[in-house]
């Protein structure tokens, strides 16, 4: 393996909470009512410093889509997905955007988030259904 380059951001910026690498800045948030089995997740139109995994079909509340697991090019954690392909004609705005899980992410103000478990999250947008 060659050497790491990774992209600095800057503003107000959301990273790897186990390693510190920045992935995205607030101003690429799209939208903050997604949810996964953690809890709250954000739709960013932009993420940098992630390595995508393979691309699956997985059957979620909101139809069909092909998404691909992103992990942080620094230390390998899983931190969220990516929108390959929607299915539904309404869904297709979420193509090649990506999905940062709350709890795996620190925020801008380097606040960690944390799983809430009294939280529901039943008819989660990552969750198959």
């Amino acid at each position: 393996m060659g050497r790491l380059f990774v992209v600095n951001l800057e503003g107000k910026v959301y990273s790897c909470k186990h390693c510190g690498t920045h992935l995205a800045v607030s101003e690429d948030i799209l939208s903050k009512a997604f949810q996964c089995r953690h809890g709250k997740a954000y739709l960013f139109n932009k993420v940098v410093n992630v390595t995508s995994g393979k691309n699956e079909d997985r059957m979620m509340t909101t139809g069909l889509h092909t998404v691909a697991d992103i992990f942080c090019v620094r230390c390998g954690s899983i931190v969220g997905w990516k929108y390959e392909t929607a299915y539904e004609k309404d869904q297709k705005y979420k193509e090649g955007r990506s999905v940062l899980e709350r709890f795996k992410i620190s925020g801008p103000e380097g606040n960690n988030y944390w799983i809430n478990h009294e939280a529901r999250v039943a008819g989660s947008d990552a969750d198959d259904v």
